[in-house]
């Protein structure tokens, strides 16, 4: 005989219910992820960069991709060197 738990509803994500939660952070990175694209999408001309004395042509889309990623890096080293500056800060402070 099979029983079932009072107040659950089949295949309810409620507390416990086993569902996927996803943290504000998750959902801000997926928007930023989506809008990204569709701003890939409808910008595919190319451009000109030049800098100092390089001068090349890339399509806008990969410019984007790529200058996204550069600073997806740099928040990302920003944070792993937040983090470890607290680490030794605590680590100090354990010692005195």
């Amino acid at each position: 005989m099979v029983q079932q738990r009072s107040g659950a509803a089949g295949g309810s994500a409620g507390a416990g219910g086993g569902g996927v939660r996803l943290g504000a952070g998750a959902i801000a990175s997926l928007v930023g992820v989506v809008l990204l694209a569709i701003f890939m999408i409808q910008n595919t001309d190319r451009i000109t960069l030049t800098f100092l004395f390089w001068s090349f042509t890339w399509p806008l889309w990969l410019f984007t991709v790529v200058t996204a990623l550069v600073g997806a890096l740099i928040w990302f080293g920003l944070g792993v060197m937040r983090r470890h500056r607290r680490r030794t800060d605590r680590r100090a402070e354990r010692r005195d």
